[in-house]
């Protein structure tokens, strides 16, 4: 027993500082002028759309792992679908993003059962408890409207899950199917920033960016869907 909890605390610090050197090398080598100035950002964009038009299963493979290794090392979503949709496009860009998120998650989900469910169920259980029962009695549908309705960060929602005991089939196939919507949107976001870009030679004043359909149509079906999860978590997951 002793042994076992010892590797555990060994990886999980291994974990820990594997985060702690990505963070460090990601800061050292990239600045916010790297994602604020608009002449590097077009000049990157092009170099990024040149390189993915010649290699394009390369570069889809290639953003895939990193989208897994991203949500593994920091668990946020939202950097990662903006960009798949800058660089790929609505339709592909969802398809990436949305296949190395479900990964990453279930990977993450996998990880965290073995090394921290002793944990988050110390810090958690109180709060989460009234789930466990709804989780029984139906766990994949419970799952796809956990995904899909989210409100809490990425990073705690693909942990919360070691609570429930979910089989990693049913996490997996629920995360596909619950983040689907929602990462469309996202990701049709992304890609109307780069559409933006294509079109102003200069940076696009906020009133250009607004008025842009490519922009505010996503922003408000991201607006609609923030709606109907606050609603839905009133009804799904109420505490009594």
């Amino acid at each position: 027993m002793d042994k076992a909890k010892n590797i555990k605390i060994t990886l999980a610090i291994i974990y820990v500082l594997i985060i702690s050197i990505f963070l460090w090398f990601f800061f050292k080598y990239f600045s916010i002028q790297d994602f604020t100035s608009f002449e590097i950002i077009k000049s990157n964009r092009d170099a990024l759309n040149e390189f993915k038009n010649k290699n394009i299963f390369i570069s889809s493979l290639i953003f895939l792992l990193v989208t897994i290794v991203w949500v593994l090392l920091l668990g946020f979503a939202a950097p990662i679908f903006l960009i798949g949709g800058f660089i790929f496009g609505k339709w592909q860009g969802t398809l990436i993003v949305l296949f190395g998120l479900t990964l990453g998650s279930t990977f993450l989900y996998m990880i965290a059962n073995y090394l921290l469910k002793d944990f988050i169920y110390k810090k958690f259980s109180s709060k989460f408890s009234f789930l466990i029962y709804k989780f029984k009695k139906n766990e994949f549908i419970y799952f796809v409207i956990y995904r899909a309705i989210g409100g809490i960060p990425f990073f705690i929602q693909n942990l919360l899950p070691t609570l429930f005991n979910i089989k990693i089939k049913n996490y997996f196939y629920g995360s596909l199917v619950g983040l689907a919507p929602q990462l469309f949107i996202g990701v049709s976001l992304g890609s109307g920033i780069n559409k933006l870009i294509d079109d102003n030679e200069d940076m696009p004043s906020l009133l250009q960016m607004i008025s842009s359909p490519d922009i505010y149509l996503p922003i408000l079906g991201l607006i609609v869907i923030f709606i109907i999860a606050f609603f839905s978590r009133k009804i799904f997951f109420k505490s009594n």
